[in-house]
Protein backbone atom coordinates (compact mmCIF):
# COMPACT_ATOMS: atom_id res chain seq x y z
CA UNK A 1 0.00 0.00 0.00
CA UNK A 2 2.57 2.21 0.95
CA UNK A 3 4.47 1.77 -2.54
CA UNK A 4 1.14 1.73 -4.59
CA UNK A 5 0.80 5.07 -3.99
CA UNK A 6 4.47 6.68 -2.80
CA UNK A 7 5.21 8.64 -6.19
CA UNK A 8 2.68 10.91 -5.89
CA UNK A 9 3.18 11.83 -2.56
CA UNK A 10 6.73 12.53 -3.58
CA UNK A 11 5.63 14.65 -6.39
CA UNK A 12 3.87 16.80 -3.33
CA UNK A 13 6.72 16.65 -0.85
CA UNK A 14 8.94 17.91 -3.69
CA UNK A 15 6.93 20.17 -5.53
CA UNK A 16 9.15 23.07 -4.51
CA UNK A 17 12.08 21.49 -6.00
CA UNK A 18 10.09 20.44 -9.03
CA UNK A 19 9.21 23.49 -9.83
CA UNK A 20 12.65 24.73 -9.60
CA UNK A 21 14.27 22.52 -11.90
CA UNK A 22 12.22 21.25 -14.02
CA UNK A 23 10.44 24.83 -14.44
CA UNK A 24 6.62 23.06 -13.42
CA UNK A 25 3.84 25.13 -12.42
CA UNK A 26 1.40 24.80 -9.81
CA UNK A 27 -0.96 24.26 -11.86
CA UNK A 28 1.17 21.11 -13.56
CA UNK A 29 2.06 19.86 -10.41
CA UNK A 30 -1.91 19.12 -9.98
CA UNK A 31 -2.23 17.72 -13.53
CA UNK A 32 0.63 15.08 -12.51
CA UNK A 33 -2.00 13.86 -9.71
CA UNK A 34 -4.85 14.12 -11.92
CA UNK A 35 -2.89 12.02 -14.43
CA UNK A 36 -2.22 9.28 -11.96
CA UNK A 37 -5.30 8.61 -10.51
CA UNK A 38 -7.37 9.22 -13.36
CA UNK A 39 -5.76 6.21 -14.63
CA UNK A 40 -6.03 4.65 -11.63
CA UNK A 41 -10.22 5.33 -12.02
CA UNK A 42 -10.15 3.76 -15.01
CA UNK A 43 -7.91 1.05 -14.73
CA UNK A 44 -9.72 0.02 -11.66
CA UNK A 45 -12.73 -1.86 -12.10
CA UNK A 46 -10.41 -4.09 -14.45
CA UNK A 47 -8.16 -4.72 -11.77
CA UNK A 48 -10.57 -5.56 -9.09
CA UNK A 49 -11.58 -8.11 -11.61
CA UNK A 50 -8.09 -9.17 -12.72
CA UNK A 51 -7.03 -9.70 -8.82
CA UNK A 52 -10.78 -11.82 -8.04
CA UNK A 53 -9.48 -14.11 -11.17
CA UNK A 54 -5.58 -14.80 -10.80
CA UNK A 55 -4.87 -13.78 -6.60
CA UNK A 56 -3.86 -10.97 -4.62
CA UNK A 57 -0.07 -12.42 -4.84
CA UNK A 58 0.46 -12.32 -8.49
CA UNK A 59 -0.68 -8.82 -8.31
CA UNK A 60 1.09 -7.45 -5.68
CA UNK A 61 4.35 -8.91 -6.78
CA UNK A 62 3.25 -6.80 -10.32
CA UNK A 63 2.39 -3.86 -8.14
CA UNK A 64 5.67 -3.47 -6.65
CA UNK A 65 7.55 -3.88 -9.89
CA UNK A 66 5.49 -1.74 -11.77
CA UNK A 67 5.77 0.66 -9.12
CA UNK A 68 9.76 0.62 -9.36
CA UNK A 69 9.20 1.18 -12.97
CA UNK A 70 7.34 4.60 -12.39
CA UNK A 71 9.74 5.96 -9.93
CA UNK A 72 12.67 4.95 -11.96
CA UNK A 73 10.78 6.82 -14.53
CA UNK A 74 10.24 9.86 -12.30
CA UNK A 75 13.80 10.50 -11.74
CA UNK A 76 14.82 10.30 -15.13
CA UNK A 77 12.24 13.03 -16.13
CA UNK A 78 13.68 15.85 -17.61
CA UNK A 79 10.35 17.70 -18.89
CA UNK A 80 6.65 18.05 -17.92
CA UNK A 81 5.51 15.95 -20.46
CA UNK A 82 8.43 13.32 -19.54
CA UNK A 83 7.00 13.34 -15.93
CA UNK A 84 3.04 13.11 -16.41
CA UNK A 85 4.01 9.60 -18.90
CA UNK A 86 5.89 8.15 -16.05
CA UNK A 87 2.74 9.22 -13.40
CA UNK A 88 0.25 7.39 -15.63
CA UNK A 89 2.32 4.09 -15.80
CA UNK A 90 2.06 4.23 -11.92
CA UNK A 91 -2.09 4.33 -11.87
CA UNK A 92 -1.67 0.35 -12.38
CA UNK A 93 0.08 0.26 -8.84
CA UNK A 94 -3.19 1.87 -7.36
CA UNK A 95 -5.44 0.28 -9.41
CA UNK A 96 -4.32 -3.02 -7.84
CA UNK A 97 -3.58 -2.03 -4.11
CA UNK A 98 -7.16 -2.10 -2.51
CA UNK A 99 -8.02 -5.39 -4.27
CA UNK A 100 -5.49 -7.21 -4.16
CA UNK A 101 -4.73 -6.17 -0.61
CA UNK A 102 -8.28 -6.30 0.53
CA UNK A 103 -8.72 -9.98 -0.75
CA UNK A 104 -5.37 -11.25 0.98
CA UNK A 105 -7.10 -10.09 4.41
CA UNK A 106 -10.51 -12.10 3.28
CA UNK A 107 -8.50 -14.91 2.73
CA UNK A 108 -6.24 -14.91 5.94
CA UNK A 109 -7.78 -12.93 8.75
CA UNK A 110 -10.73 -14.46 10.93
CA UNK A 111 -13.59 -12.05 10.67
CA UNK A 112 -13.27 -10.69 14.27
CA UNK A 113 -9.55 -9.18 13.29
CA UNK A 114 -10.50 -7.94 9.72
CA UNK A 115 -11.34 -4.16 10.81
CA UNK A 116 -7.79 -3.57 12.79
CA UNK A 117 -6.07 -5.43 10.05
CA UNK A 118 -7.72 -3.53 7.50
CA UNK A 119 -6.58 -0.02 9.68
CA UNK A 120 -3.40 -1.20 9.67
CA UNK A 121 -2.85 -1.90 5.84
CA UNK A 122 -4.51 1.12 4.89
CA UNK A 123 -2.28 3.03 6.88
CA UNK A 124 0.43 1.90 4.58
CA UNK A 125 -0.44 4.69 2.59
CA UNK A 126 0.39 7.32 4.77
CA UNK A 127 3.54 4.89 5.50
CA UNK A 128 4.51 6.31 2.22
CA UNK A 129 3.33 9.48 2.96
CA UNK A 130 5.62 9.70 6.06
CA UNK A 131 8.61 8.63 3.82
CA UNK A 132 7.73 11.10 1.12
CA UNK A 133 7.71 13.59 3.41
CA UNK A 134 10.65 13.37 5.90
CA UNK A 135 13.19 10.44 5.06
CA UNK A 136 13.23 10.95 1.15
CA UNK A 137 12.68 14.74 1.40
CA UNK A 138 15.79 14.94 3.58
CA UNK A 139 17.70 12.86 0.77
CA UNK A 140 16.52 15.03 -1.84
CA UNK A 141 18.25 18.28 -0.07
CA UNK A 142 21.26 15.44 0.33
CA UNK A 143 21.27 13.68 -2.93
CA UNK A 144 19.31 15.63 -5.23
CA UNK A 145 15.48 14.63 -5.86
CA UNK A 146 16.40 12.39 -9.06
CA UNK A 147 18.67 10.39 -5.97
CA UNK A 148 15.89 10.39 -3.76
CA UNK A 149 13.21 8.72 -6.09
CA UNK A 150 15.49 6.27 -7.79
CA UNK A 151 16.33 4.98 -3.56
CA UNK A 152 12.79 4.74 -3.68
CA UNK A 153 12.66 2.69 -7.09
CA UNK A 154 15.13 0.69 -5.64
CA UNK A 155 13.15 -0.05 -2.23
CA UNK A 156 10.37 -1.36 -4.86
CA UNK A 157 12.45 -3.86 -6.28
CA UNK A 158 13.25 -5.29 -3.27
CA UNK A 159 9.84 -5.59 -1.92
CA UNK A 160 8.79 -7.76 -5.52
CA UNK A 161 11.48 -9.82 -4.57
CA UNK A 162 9.95 -10.15 -0.79
CA UNK A 163 6.76 -10.30 -2.08
CA UNK A 164 7.15 -13.31 -4.14
CA UNK A 165 9.18 -15.42 -1.24
CA UNK A 166 7.36 -14.51 1.75
CA UNK A 167 2.96 -14.31 0.61
CA UNK A 168 0.87 -17.22 0.63
CA UNK A 169 0.66 -18.95 -3.18
CA UNK A 170 -2.94 -17.98 -5.09
CA UNK A 171 -5.33 -20.76 -6.03
CA UNK A 172 -5.68 -21.38 -9.59
CA UNK A 173 -6.84 -18.83 -11.80
CA UNK A 174 -10.93 -19.00 -12.29
CA UNK A 175 -13.80 -17.35 -13.94
CA UNK A 176 -15.62 -14.71 -12.47
CA UNK A 177 -18.30 -12.64 -13.67
CA UNK A 178 -17.50 -8.60 -14.44
CA UNK A 179 -18.63 -6.29 -12.06
CA UNK A 180 -18.53 -2.65 -13.84
CA UNK A 181 -21.54 -0.47 -12.23
CA UNK A 182 -21.23 0.16 -8.67
CA UNK A 183 -24.50 -0.79 -6.71
CA UNK A 184 -26.50 -0.43 -3.42
CA UNK A 185 -24.21 0.58 -0.50
CA UNK A 186 -21.17 0.28 -2.61
CA UNK A 187 -22.31 3.08 -5.01
CA UNK A 188 -22.82 5.22 -1.84
CA UNK A 189 -19.42 4.58 -0.71
CA UNK A 190 -17.83 5.06 -4.14
CA UNK A 191 -19.85 9.04 -4.33
CA UNK A 192 -18.61 9.79 -0.37
CA UNK A 193 -15.23 8.34 -1.67
CA UNK A 194 -14.92 11.05 -4.74
CA UNK A 195 -15.67 13.68 -2.33
CA UNK A 196 -13.40 13.04 -0.11
CA UNK A 197 -10.60 12.33 -2.38
CA UNK A 198 -11.11 15.63 -4.15
CA UNK A 199 -10.21 17.06 -0.99
CA UNK A 200 -7.36 15.17 0.40
CA UNK A 201 -5.78 14.72 -2.75
CA UNK A 202 -5.71 18.63 -2.76
CA UNK A 203 -4.24 19.12 0.51
CA UNK A 204 -1.51 16.40 0.06
CA UNK A 205 -0.79 18.12 -3.56
CA UNK A 206 -0.41 21.85 -2.37
CA UNK A 207 -0.23 21.78 1.15
CA UNK A 208 3.80 21.79 0.86
CA UNK A 209 3.93 24.49 -1.59
CA UNK A 210 1.50 26.56 0.19
CA UNK A 211 3.85 26.24 3.07
CA UNK A 212 6.75 27.67 1.15
CA UNK A 213 4.95 30.02 -1.18
CA UNK A 214 2.65 31.88 1.78
CA UNK A 215 3.92 31.00 5.05
CA UNK A 216 7.14 31.48 4.64
CA UNK A 217 8.55 27.69 5.24
CA UNK A 218 11.78 26.25 4.13
CA UNK A 219 11.63 23.13 1.39
CA UNK A 220 12.48 20.51 4.59
CA UNK A 221 9.84 22.61 6.76
CA UNK A 222 7.21 22.03 4.19
CA UNK A 223 7.79 18.50 3.39
CA UNK A 224 7.47 17.86 6.98
CA UNK A 225 3.77 18.51 6.57
CA UNK A 226 3.49 15.92 4.34
CA UNK A 227 5.10 13.74 6.71
CA UNK A 228 3.11 14.94 9.63
CA UNK A 229 -0.41 13.69 7.18
CA UNK A 230 1.31 10.32 6.76
CA UNK A 231 2.02 10.05 10.91
CA UNK A 232 -1.14 11.50 11.81
CA UNK A 233 -3.42 9.42 8.86
CA UNK A 234 -1.78 6.03 10.34
CA UNK A 235 -3.09 6.76 14.08
CA UNK A 236 -6.22 7.62 12.30
CA UNK A 237 -6.68 5.05 10.31
CA UNK A 238 -5.56 1.86 12.40
CA UNK A 239 -7.84 3.83 15.81
CA UNK A 240 -11.04 4.36 13.59
CA UNK A 241 -10.54 0.71 11.38
CA UNK A 242 -10.45 -0.99 14.68
CA UNK A 243 -13.79 1.30 15.96
CA UNK A 244 -15.71 0.26 12.72
CA UNK A 245 -14.94 -3.33 13.38
CA UNK A 246 -18.44 -3.16 14.91
CA UNK A 247 -21.05 -3.14 11.77
CA UNK A 248 -23.48 -0.90 13.95
CA UNK A 249 -20.88 1.82 14.69
CA UNK A 250 -19.30 1.57 11.31
CA UNK A 251 -21.77 2.87 9.32
CA UNK A 252 -22.08 6.27 11.06
CA UNK A 253 -18.10 6.52 11.50
CA UNK A 254 -17.43 8.08 7.71
CA UNK A 255 -20.04 10.80 8.36
CA UNK A 256 -18.59 11.52 11.54
CA UNK A 257 -15.01 11.84 10.34
CA UNK A 258 -16.26 13.88 7.54
CA UNK A 259 -17.51 16.54 9.44
CA UNK A 260 -13.85 16.28 11.61
CA UNK A 261 -12.26 17.01 7.94
CA UNK A 262 -14.57 19.67 7.23
CA UNK A 263 -12.44 21.59 10.41
CA UNK A 264 -9.24 20.62 9.06
CA UNK A 265 -10.12 22.42 6.06
CA UNK A 266 -11.07 25.27 7.55
CA UNK A 267 -7.99 25.59 9.65
CA UNK A 268 -5.79 25.31 6.66
CA UNK A 269 -7.69 28.73 5.52
CA UNK A 270 -7.48 30.24 9.14
CA UNK A 271 -3.89 29.79 9.11
CA UNK A 272 -2.60 32.45 6.80
CA UNK A 273 -3.01 34.71 9.87
CA UNK A 274 -1.57 32.24 12.03
CA UNK A 275 0.58 29.50 10.65
CA UNK A 276 1.17 27.32 13.59
CA UNK A 277 -2.86 26.39 12.78
CA UNK A 278 -1.32 24.94 9.15
CA UNK A 279 0.52 21.56 11.58
CA UNK A 280 -3.60 21.80 13.35
CA UNK A 281 -5.00 21.54 10.50
CA UNK A 282 -2.44 18.41 8.94
CA UNK A 283 -3.02 16.58 12.09
CA UNK A 284 -6.65 17.00 12.09
CA UNK A 285 -6.56 15.79 8.11
CA UNK A 286 -4.78 12.80 8.69
CA UNK A 287 -6.69 11.74 11.71
CA UNK A 288 -10.46 12.57 10.35
CA UNK A 289 -10.09 12.36 6.41
CA UNK A 290 -7.13 10.14 5.73
CA UNK A 291 -9.15 7.89 8.29
CA UNK A 292 -12.62 7.99 6.65
CA UNK A 293 -10.87 6.39 3.43
CA UNK A 294 -9.84 3.29 5.55
CA UNK A 295 -13.15 2.88 7.09
CA UNK A 296 -15.06 2.90 4.11
CA UNK A 297 -12.66 -0.09 3.45
CA UNK A 298 -13.90 -2.04 6.52
CA UNK A 299 -17.28 -1.46 5.28
CA UNK A 300 -16.78 -2.90 1.28
CA UNK A 301 -15.08 -5.98 3.13
CA UNK A 302 -18.24 -6.35 6.02
CA UNK A 303 -20.37 -6.40 3.09
CA UNK A 304 -18.89 -7.22 -0.15
CA UNK A 305 -20.97 -10.33 -2.39
CA UNK A 306 -19.13 -13.71 -2.13
CA UNK A 307 -16.01 -14.03 -4.72
CA UNK A 308 -16.82 -10.38 -5.60
CA UNK A 309 -14.56 -8.45 -2.58
CA UNK A 310 -11.86 -7.76 -5.21
CA UNK A 311 -14.43 -5.92 -7.49
CA UNK A 312 -16.42 -4.42 -5.20
CA UNK A 313 -13.18 -2.77 -3.32
CA UNK A 314 -12.22 -1.37 -6.70
CA UNK A 315 -15.34 -0.02 -7.75
CA UNK A 316 -15.06 1.99 -4.20
CA UNK A 317 -11.31 2.69 -5.13
CA UNK A 318 -12.62 4.03 -8.28
CA UNK A 319 -14.54 7.15 -7.20
CA UNK A 320 -11.71 7.55 -4.57
CA UNK A 321 -9.30 7.69 -7.49
CA UNK A 322 -11.71 10.06 -9.39
CA UNK A 323 -11.72 12.16 -6.64
CA UNK A 324 -8.32 12.69 -6.30
CA UNK A 325 -7.61 13.65 -10.31
CA UNK A 326 -10.06 16.14 -10.13
CA UNK A 327 -9.37 17.82 -6.65
CA UNK A 328 -5.90 19.35 -7.50
CA UNK A 329 -6.33 20.75 -10.69
CA UNK A 330 -9.57 22.79 -9.23
CA UNK A 331 -7.09 23.66 -6.35
CA UNK A 332 -4.73 24.57 -8.86
CA UNK A 333 -6.45 27.50 -10.63
CA UNK A 334 -6.44 28.82 -7.32
CA UNK A 335 -2.86 28.62 -6.04
CA UNK A 336 -1.65 29.66 -9.66
CA UNK A 337 -3.28 33.37 -8.86
CA UNK A 338 -2.23 32.71 -4.95
CA UNK A 339 -5.72 32.26 -3.71
CA UNK A 340 -4.84 29.75 -1.23
CA UNK A 341 -7.68 30.64 1.09
CA UNK A 342 -10.54 30.07 -1.55
CA UNK A 343 -9.01 27.05 -2.79
CA UNK A 344 -9.26 25.36 1.25
CA UNK A 345 -12.77 26.61 1.48
CA UNK A 346 -13.61 24.74 -1.75
CA UNK A 347 -11.76 21.80 0.21
CA UNK A 348 -14.00 22.08 3.37
CA UNK A 349 -17.04 22.39 0.75
CA UNK A 350 -15.76 18.59 -0.86
CA UNK A 351 -15.50 17.62 2.89
CA UNK A 352 -19.15 18.55 3.72
CA UNK A 353 -20.92 16.72 0.42
CA UNK A 354 -19.00 13.92 0.84
CA UNK A 355 -20.12 13.84 4.95
CA UNK A 356 -23.87 14.86 3.69
CA UNK A 357 -23.51 11.83 1.66
CA UNK A 358 -22.38 9.15 4.14
CA UNK A 359 -24.87 10.09 6.81
CA UNK A 360 -27.95 10.49 4.41
CA UNK A 361 -26.73 6.36 3.13
CA UNK A 362 -26.27 5.59 7.04
CA UNK A 363 -29.68 6.74 7.60
CA UNK A 364 -31.39 4.69 5.05
CA UNK A 365 -29.47 2.13 5.81
CA UNK A 366 -30.91 1.85 9.77
CA UNK A 367 -34.09 2.58 8.49
CA UNK A 368 -33.58 -0.59 6.16
CA UNK A 369 -32.18 -2.69 8.89
CA UNK A 370 -35.33 -2.16 11.23
CA UNK A 371 -37.98 -2.87 8.68
CA UNK A 372 -36.23 -5.71 7.66
CA UNK A 373 -35.65 -6.58 11.70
Amino acid sequence: MAFSMLQLFLLGALGPRLVDELGVSPATLGLTTTIGFGTAAVLSPLGGRVVDRVGPRRCLVALLLVSALALALIGSARSAGFLLAAVGVGGLPQALANPATNKAILAAVPPAARGRVTGTKQSGVQLGAFAAGLPLTALAGWVSWRGAVWTAAAAAVVAAAWAARALPADPPPKSVRAAWVPRGMIAWLAVFSLFLGCGIASVNTYVALYGTERLGFGPTAAGALVAVLGVTGIVGRVGWSKAAGRPERAVWLPGGLAAGAVAAALLLTASSSARVLVWLAAVAVGVFAVAANAVSMVLVLQRAAPGRAGQDSALVAAGFFAGFAAGPPLFGLFAATGRYGTGWLLVAAEFAVAGAVALVWAVRDRRREGVGG
